[in-house]
Parts: structure tokens; C-alpha cells; sequence
């Protein structure tokens, strides 16, 4: 059987990116991008997290991670701090600045979710994401053997 769910995925990823851009764009929010984005959503989720939990959970490589922490540094919008416990440890931190744009994200991410599923039912949904974790729980224990 040919199977096409990778390419669909990576297809679908860069179309919600190319939108979720350009959505920001019609909002008049300049003060991330969408991959900042992803980056603020795990800090709204659990502040002052390490480099590595925000590089697992986003999928972002640490090396292309630590760029974008410096320029969300700098645009005020992280602080990073050395772990108390464990000084090779770098812990990040929202800024009141970003903790202020959380209205801004999930506007947006209403907008795109509402885009995801149009036409589908609840159970359509729930069944979709379902499977798409499924997908990705076989991918992160592909990484770990």
C-alpha cells in the first residue's frame, strides 16, 4: 500500500505556517512570529522551563532555538536565568510583556483551529487527533531506540 502521511503532514505544516503568518499579519500582531509563537505557547503553559523541555516540546533543534531565544530576548519578550539547582541549566522565563500577548495567540489559534477542522464533526475531531498522536508517539519512540 503507498501510503502519503508524511508528505501530507509537512504539506499541511507549511500551509498553517504560511497562514498562521499571515493571519498574525491581518491582526496587527508584529510582536512574534509563529514559531515564536510555538515557543511562547509552552512558557504560557509552564514558566521557567529548561532550553531542552522547550526544544522537545516544540521540535525546534537547540541550535536553531538558541537564535530565536536571543531575539525573543531581545524584543522583551523571554528572560533566561541560570537553575538554581543546576547551574548548567538555563531556565526561561515570559516577560510581562509576553504574558500580555496570550489574547493575541489564542485569538489566532481559535482562527487556525477553526480552519483545521472545517466540515468535520466533534468526532471527526477527536478521532483525528486521535490518530495524529498516535503518529507521533510511533515517531518519538522511533527517536529513543
Amino acid at each position: 500500500m503507498v501510503t502519503n502521511g508524511g508528505f501530507l503532514v509537512t504539506k499541511i505544516k507549511q500551509l498553517g505556517d504560511r497562514i498562521f503568518e499571515k493571519v498574525l499579519a491581518e491582526k496587527g500582531i508584529d510582536a512574534f512570529n509563529g514559531a515564536q509563537g510555538r515557543i511562547l505557547y509552552v512558557l504560557w503553559q509552564q514558566d521557567g522551563v529548561p532550553i531542552k523541555t522547550v526544544s522537545d516540546t516544540c521540535g525546534l533543534a537547540i541550535t536553531s532555538l538558541t537564535t530565536m531565544l536571543e531575539r525573543m530576548e531581545r524584543q522583551g519578550l523571554i528572560r533566561r536565568a541560570s537553575d538554581s539547582r543546576d547551574k548548567r541549566k538555563t531556565l526561561l522565563f515570559l516577560t510581562e510583556k509576553a504574558r500580555a500577548l496570550r489574547t493575541d495567540y489564542d485569538a489566532v489559534s481559535d482562527q487556525m483551529g477553526a480552519l483545521y477542522y472545517k466540515g468535520f464533526t466533534e468526532d471527526e475531531i477527536r478521532q483525528s487527533e486521535e490518530y495524529l498522536q498516535r503518529i507521533q508517539r510511533n515517531l518519538e519512540e522511533k527517536l529513543k531506540s
